[in-house]
C-alpha cells in the first residue's frame, strides 16, 4: 500500500468520525428539547399562586385557571336570609345557614313557602333548638310530640323533636296540613299556634310582619341575578 492510499483512508476515516460525533450531539439535543418542555409546562401551572396538589392536577387537565360556580339565584336567596338571621338574632350564622337550608328543603317536600317556615321559626323559638315551652312545645318549630307521635315516628320516635332537621321537617309538615284544611294562611298559623278562635290573629300577624322582612330579601336576591 503506497503512501497516497494511507492519506486517503487516514481522511476518510477522520471524516467518517467527525460525522459520527455530529450525529451524536444532533440527538442529544433532540432528547434535551423532548425532556424540556414537560418542565417547562410543570414550571408554567406551578407559577399560578394558589394551585397545589389536586387543583394542580386539574390546572393541567383543564390547561385554563380555575374558577368558583357561579352562586344560582336560590343560593343567593339562601345566603341573604341566612346573613340576616343570623345578624338579627345575634345565632351562629352556620348553624342558621343548617337551618335555612332545611326549611328550603321542607319547603319543596311538602309545598310550604320555606320563608313562612322560616318566619314560624323566628316567632316560635327566635331560632333557639333547645327552646322549650311550659305546655311541652320543644324545639325550633316549637313542636308537641304528644300531639304529633305519628309524625315522629318517621324519624325515630319523640327523642328526635330537639334535632334541628327532624324539629322543622315535622313542623312544615303540621303547617302543610293545617294550609289544606283551612285553606286560609292565618288560619292555618292561628291553629297551628293553639290559637285558633282568638280574634285578633296576632301571632298570623306576627309571623306575616316576619315573612315579609325575609320576602324582602328574596326579592334583593332576584334583582342581584337579572
Amino acid at each position: 500500500m503506497n503512501a497516497s492510499t494511507l492519506v486517503l483512508r487516514a481522511a476518510a476515516v477522520r471524516a467518517y468520525e467527525s460525522a459520527k460525533t455530529l450525529l451524536a450531539m444532533l440527538g442529544l439535543a433532540a432528547l434535551a428539547g423532548v425532556l424540556f418542555l414537560p418542565l417547562q409546562h410543570e414550571s408554567a401551572v406551578k407559577a399560578v399562586p394558589g394551585l397545589d396538589g389536586d387543583a394542580m392536577k386539574t390546572a393541567r387537565i383543564a390547561a385554563g385557571p380555575i374558577q368558583a360556580a357561579a352562586e344560582t339565584p336560590r343560593e343567593r336567596e339562601q345566603r341573604l336570609v341566612t346573613e340576616f338571621i343570623a345578624k338579627r338574632y345575634r345565632v351562629s350564622e352556620q348553624a342558621v345557614g343548617g337551618f335555612v337550608s332545611t326549611a328550603y328543603r321542607a319547603g319543596d317536600q311538602y309545598a310550604v313557602d320555606p320563608l313562612l317556615i322560616l318566619a314560624v321559626m323566628a316567632v316560635e323559638s327566635r331560632y333557639n333548638p333547645v327552646a322549650e315551652s311550659q305546655v311541652g312545645a320543644k324545639g325550633l318549630m316549637q313542636v308537641m310530640p304528644k300531639f304529633h307521635l305519628d309524625k315522629l315516628s318517621d324519624h325515630g320516635g319523640e327523642h328526635a323533636v330537639l334535632e334541628p332537621e327532624v324539629n322543622i321537617v315535622v313542623g312544615a309538615r303540621i303547617l302543610r296540613e293545617y294550609l289544606r284544611r283551612f285553606g286560609d294562611t292565618e288560619a292555618a298559623l292561628q291553629m297551628y299556634a293553639g290559637a285558633y278562635d282568638e280574634p285578633t290573629a296576632q301571632y298570623a300577624a306576627k309571623v306575616f310582619a316576619e315573612r315579609a322582612r325575609l320576602e324582602g330579601l328574596r326579592q334583593k336576591a332576584k334583582k342581584q341575578s337579572v
